[in-house]
């Protein structure tokens, strides 16, 4: 066996392991039974705050005070604070995870050229 046919087999081992390697991470993340890489941090919930009483407002400055609270309450409701980070971190280890197997098929692709080449 000559060096050749060595080095082709060991870089389409290496190139075919990376790429079931970030497939098997990417499994993992997806079915939610590891978290992904954090490259947002995820911000912590603090206690939740009692509701204010909502008192009747005497002056147009507390009515938009009270307006703009409302509105914050309900966007919490609708879009929870720690949904854009995950979402983030989803989609830029997706991006990585097919640079990952990008790369694994072109070293595996090296490997198997090493091992097709016929000496003349």
């Amino acid at each position: 066996m000559t060096a050749e046919r060595i080095i082709g087999f060991s870089l389409l081992l290496v190139g075919v392991g990376i790429i079931f390697y970030s497939l098997y991470v990417s499994y993992g993340i997806f079915t939610a039974r590891q978290d992904p890489p954090e490259f947002y941090p995820v911000p912590i919930k603090a206690d939740v705050e009692p509701q204010k009483q909502i008192s009747p407002p005497s002056l147009p400055e507390d009515i938009q005070a009270q307006f703009q609270d409302i509105i914050a309450q309900q966007l919490e409701n609708i879009l929870p604070p720690d949904s854009i980070p995950k979402s983030l971190n989803l989609f830029i280890w997706s991006i990585f995870a097919g640079i990952l197997i990008f790369g694994g098929s072109q070293i595996a692709g090296i490997g198997v050229k090493l091992l097709v080449t016929k000496k003349s």
